[in-house]
């Protein structure tokens, strides 16, 4: 498994990314030591610390730039706050997408909704995520399986 020990992973090498604090997008098979992990720990992850936000703005910033803005990017974390949003907003603008089925779900839903759709073989449907609405009431309950 690689070791991305900067703030950028090459963006060739995944299709799919995971949001750390401090350190902007990286490959979800990124290895983290126990210090690099406690130090991620430590970052506040708010729109408003610039540790957090210019890291998210300028891994955004690479990851479209090596992408050549021909495509789309598909959020599945929490679009109701804007710790994640301000910052790929900048960058993505109207090519920030996420599930519409997400609003007014909370992170175990969600990852429900997600398996859900992986097993029957059902895409979700995806909206921009600028000028959409982003919270709702809490739909019903989903069922068990």
């Amino acid at each position: 498994m690689p070791v991305y020990p900067g703030a950028l992973a090459p963006p060739q090498s995944s299709s799919a990314f995971v949001i750390v604090p401090g350190l902007g997008l990286l490959p979800p098979r990124t290895v983290f030591s126990p210090e690099q992990l406690r130090s991620t720990a430590q970052v506040d992850v708010d729109e408003n610390n610039s540790v957090h936000h210019d890291a998210l703005l300028a891994a955004a910033a690479s990851l479209d730039r090596a992408t050549g803005q021909q495509c789309s990017f598909v959020l599945l974390g929490s679009v109701a706050s804007a710790k994640y949003t301000t910052a790929l907003l900048k960058v993505l603008d109207h090519r920030l997408l996420f599930p519409a089925e997400f609003v007014g779900l909370g992170d175990m839903s969600r990852g429900a909704i997600m398996l859900r759709s992986a097993a029957s073989g059902q895409e979700l449907t995806y909206i921009p995520v600028s000028g959409s609405q982003l919270r709702g009431p809490r739909p019903p309950r989903i069922n068990p399986k």
